[in-house]
């Protein structure tokens, strides 16, 4: 079974390689619709919609051209490579929308940027070219 390493993983904002990623979590959801009908002796269901959101935490670096451009309302191409960014590696890519960017500051650490991304349209799992 293969398993991989977190610090191997990418994240683009269209072509741009997001900077001082810390983490980034996808999750993936499908709608059911209750199908059930009287004689049934156990409730059915059927799946519906497809969602997903994600969310990428980064140290704060305003020299990064991924992390200058995205604010909240952005609409971007989110690209999550959790495996690197080698011709091959596993990629989970969609369309989404910004809905919040979060600075952390604190007096003893790192500066930080967390970004929310809520999904339109189909998540595409494909491989680096």
């Amino acid at each position: 079974m293969a398993t991989f390493k977190g610090n191997d993983g990418v994240v683009l904002i269209g072509t741009d390689a997001m900077a001082e990623v810390i983490s980034f979590s996808v999750d993936e959801t499908a709608d059911t619709i209750e199908d059930t009908v009287m004689g049934d002796t156990a409730k059915s269901y059927k799946a519906s919609f497809t969602d997903f959101t994600a969310t990428v935490e980064t140290y704060f670096d305003d020299t990064d051209t991924a992390q200058n451009n995205v604010t909240a309302g952005d609409s971007v191409t989110l690209n999550l490579q959790m495996e690197g960014n080698t011709s091959g590696d596993h990629k989970l890519t969609g369309s989404a929308i910004v809905t919040s960017r979060s600075i952390g500051v604190s007096s003893d650490g790192i500066n930080t940027a967390t970004y929310s991304l809520q999904g339109t349209g189909g998540l595409t799992e494909t491989t680096v070219s």
